[in-house]
């Protein structure tokens, strides 16, 4: 991790080469690898729920060990299907599992996936550096204005609809252009807020059917015309193991095919189950010229 950490001091302004993480400053010059870790019962995939202290320290040891840049706190589902979560125990939770973390690893760069403003908040307070927000603010109408007085990193995703509902016949006149003009309007929107830090994702799997995400991924180098950070998270998820008539536990040889295609089309983040795997996918891509 302190590869891709440099000092202030040391930097150059450009919006899309660093990040600053509570005074951290997250170098993009080579792509990062965020590390996935679900304090959940219910997460799509077997091999990411750790629900006690031992396995969730052990996961990010490893995670940390393996070479992750960030650490991503998730503490509710958001598969299809699942139900909006309580705010008031999310918030319990995640402050639970970040102090944790903090005290066996304070040099940890830790992401926190949440849609509620109000955890969001805590979670600054509590030790987090940036806020992973799958709705792009339009599950909590407040994030916005909280993202703006928090001052950190803020990870846009695109989603049609909610997770309970968002696998329901998901439908676009044209996939691509709603998504960039989804973006359009709410970096535009967060910008005149005072907020700047903003990285995008496109949200593979979040409203969108498996034609769909392809469609996406055929033309993924069309985000570049952002000035923003590209995240991609295409880790085990549908439109691999659905494809290949598998299972999420055997998807790992799919999410590393499509990850060094997102890699080819400029990602700045990939976040992953298998830090491991997507830090060799890097290392061997930066041989290329």
């Amino acid at each position: 991790m302190d590869a891709n950490i440099v000092k202030k001091q040391d930097c150059r302004s450009s919006k899309k080469k660093l990040l600053n993480c509570r005074g951290k400053l997250l170098s993009l010059e080579n792509p990062l690898v965020m590390g996935i870790l679900n304090e959940t019962k219910d997460s799509f995939y077997d091999g990411s729920r750790y629900n006690t202290e031992k396995e969730w320290l052990d996961q990010t040891e490893l995670m940390l060990t393996e070479g992750a840049d960030i650490i991503d706190i998730g503490c509710v589902s958001t598969r299809p299907g699942s139900k909006l979560s309580d705010k008031i125990e999310e918030s319990k939770q995640i402050t639970k599992v970040l102090k944790s973390i903090l005290k066996h690893f304070p040099e940890t760069v830790i992401s926190v996936d949440t849609y509620h403003a109000s955890v969001a908040s805590q979670s600054i307070d509590s030790g987090a550096a940036i806020i992973n927000d799958i709705s792009g603010g339009t599950i909590d109408s407040r994030m916005f204005e909280t993202m703006a007085r928090l001052k950190v990193p803020y990870i846009l995703m695109h989603i049609k609809g909610i997770p309970e509902t968002m696998h329901l016949s998901p439908s676009y006149n044209n996939v691509l252009k709603e998504i960039i003009a989804f973006f359009s309007e709410r970096i535009n929107h967060l910008h005149s807020l005072g907020l700047s830090d903003i990285i995008i994702d496109p949200g593979f799997g979040f409203g969108k059917t498996t034609e769909h995400n392809f469609s996406l991924m055929e033309d993924l180098n069309i985000f570049q015309t952002f000035d923003n950070p590209l995240l991609i998270g295409i880790s085990r998820k549908s439109m691999i193991w659905k494809t290949l008539q598998s299972t999420p536990e055997k998807a790992l040889n799919g999410t590393i095919a499509l990850n060094t295609l997102a890699l080819l089309a400029k990602a700045n983040i990939l976040r992953v189950h298998d830090v491991k795997e997507a830090k060799d996918c890097i290392r061997l891509l930066s041989n290329l010229t």
